[in-house]
């Protein structure tokens, strides 16, 4: 067997090895708040230099917000 395809083996079957404990751990992470949870009181610079709160945020049907970590982070 050549050294290559030993290497790619044990680093597979060390993946799966871990699987179930990388998993669970995830699942301790807190992501933010739970489903029907008040959002706690925020305030953020907007990209004209204005503080908005939820309040001046939100619309009638609510307010969605999307965090995307760019590349260069």
């Amino acid at each position: 067997m050549a050294r290559s395809t030993r290497i790619a083996r044990i680093l597979t079957l060390s993946v799966c090895a871990l699987a179930p404990m990388l998993l669970s751990a995830q699942s301790e992470i807190p992501t933010g708040p739970a489903v029907g949870q008040k959002v706690p009181e925020f305030e953020a610079v907007d990209q004209s230099g204005r503080t908005q709160t939820f309040e001046t945020l939100k619309g009638d049907k609510g307010l969605l917000l999307l965090f995307h970590r760019s590349a260069d982070w």
